[in-house]
């Protein structure tokens, strides 16, 4: 397991409005990690990565993105510090075609994926490089979502809710494409429904209930802790 800290939150509190959301969150992600973060819909984990990025409304706290403090950073200021953000609505501009999609993010960081890199490890996307993104089936638009943030540099991805509502052979081919990140060294966090889909490929899990963390644990004591998960997941 890597040393390096990418992520740290601590005592994080978030509000949407008059809404307190986030109750105090603190977690840690290592670089190379892949982290999923559980819970039942309205836990707080969505609202944990809208935060990181500075979506949400005020947040209290310290969340360090590689060391420096970026709680109180617009989301494109935090962007700079290599974070990539795939929101679960995907936001696939419908009037560009594929690879104007993909080319539209500016890089923040240096070392971002050229188009050639990620045509290989999304090859459906390379056959869909004209298509208008309306035409792009759901599994080739979530493709898309994720490889336009490799582009950018980010080596801090945040991917929420990947895997819904596609086939099981594009979630199988997200979940390849989540080991080929890990092993060029990318940092992911995983907001997932699917505890199928997340279980094998985290490193370590926090489950999350009402805008708090209350558990822990990692691959090798995923087993011992089933019976947890189907009390706070249903799983």
């Amino acid at each position: 397991m890597a040393g390096t800290e990418m992520l740290r939150i601590a005592d994080l509190h978030a509000w949407y409005g008059e809404s307190h959301v986030l109750h105090g969150v603190n977690l840690t992600v290592n670089e190379g990690e892949v982290v999923s973060i559980l819970g039942r819909n309205g836990a707080g984990r969505t609202t944990t990565m809208r935060a990181i990025v500075g979506l949400t409304g005020r947040r209290t706290g310290s969340i360090r993105i590689r060391g420096q403090e970026a709680i109180n950073l617009p989301p494109h200021r935090v962007a700079k510090l290599g974070v990539g953000y795939c929101p679960e609505e995907r936001g696939i501009f419908a009037s560009l075609s594929a690879e104007e999609n993909l080319l539209l993010p500016p890089a923040i960081a240096d070392g971002g994926m050229g188009v050639a890199e990620i045509y290989d490890m999304f090859p459906n996307l390379k056959e869909r490089a004209a298509s208008p993104g309306t035409r792009l089936s759901g599994g080739e638009q979530q493709m898309l979502a994720v490889a336009r943030i490799l582009r950018t540099g980010a080596r801090l991805l945040l991917l929420d809710e990947i895997s819904e509502g596609l086939a099981p052979v594009i979630v199988q081919k997200l979940a390849e494409t989540i080991r080929t990140l890990k092993a060029k060294g990318f940092t992911v966090v995983l907001v997932e429904q699917n505890f199928r889909f997340a279980a094998p490929l985290a490193d370590r899990f926090y489950v999350m209930e009402h805008g708090r963390i209350v558990k822990e644990f990692t691959q090798s004591e995923l087993g011992a802790n089933m019976g947890m998960l189907q009390e706070y997941l249903g799983v």
